[in-house]
């Protein structure tokens, strides 16, 4: 890293121009980051990733091995793409016929984490701190905090910002993460909110 690169590039890795890459961020063998795409600070891509033009990643965003982020992908901060995973932006390809135009947007919001060969299908939105599990097929918006999992995806239950499945509510309609101690709890039906991170309400106000 220098004043000029303030990133690590490994030397198999192409870097096309122009493009913006955040400080600190690793970019590790054979990975191709296309011109117009932006990658934040202090991200880590693993081997053979590929970004495309205009793809944006937000900043301490990890995306494991054998991941393409096509155009029209966009990545909030502190996601994580387990291996091998798939995003896709047509939802009726044909090599015969050129799609460009329609592209659809998929964004993926803070925290959220999508596992191992998990594919996302265009034109959706993974909700913050949502958990998609190894394999699961997502078709439909997910909601803030939902496990998804399965071939279609079906919501299985609620993950807490620390990653632990919650448990059942208590009387009062409280779910408490294993690790942090922290509570949740449904303010409405499908809709999960942490009652100990103040931000959880700001941020779903703007």
């Amino acid at each position: 890293m220098n004043a000029d690169r303030p990133y690590y590039a490994h030397p198999t890795a192409i870097i096309d121009e122009p493009c913006e890459i955040g400080a600190g961020t690793k970019i590790w063998h054979f990975c191709h980051v296309m011109a117009g795409a932006r990658i934040g600070a202090n991200c880590v891509l693993g081997q053979n990733v590929l970004v495309a033009g205009n793809v944006i990643v937000g900043d301490g965003c990890k995306i494991q091995n054998n991941v393409s982020l096509y155009t029209g992908v966009e990545l909030e901060d502190f996601v994580f793409c387990g291996p091998s995973c798939v995003f896709t932006n047509v939802i009726n390809p044909r090599a015969e016929i050129n799609r460009r135009a329609e592209f659809r947007q998929t964004l993926v919001r803070r925290g959220a984490t999508i596992g191992a060969n998990a594919t996302i299908v265009c034109g959706i939105t993974i909700g913050r701190y949502a958990f998609i599990a190894a394999g699961a097929v997502v078709r439909r918006d997910v909601p803030d905090y939902a496990l998804m999992a399965g071939v279609p995806a079906a919501q299985k239950g609620w993950m807490s910002r620390h990653g632990h499945r919650l448990p059942a509510p208590d009387s009062g309609g409280v779910m408490i993460c294993p690790e942090s101690g922290w509570r949740y709890r449904e303010v409405e039906p499908g809709v999960l909110r942490c009652l100990d991170w103040a931000e959880d309400v700001a941020m779903n106000m703007s």
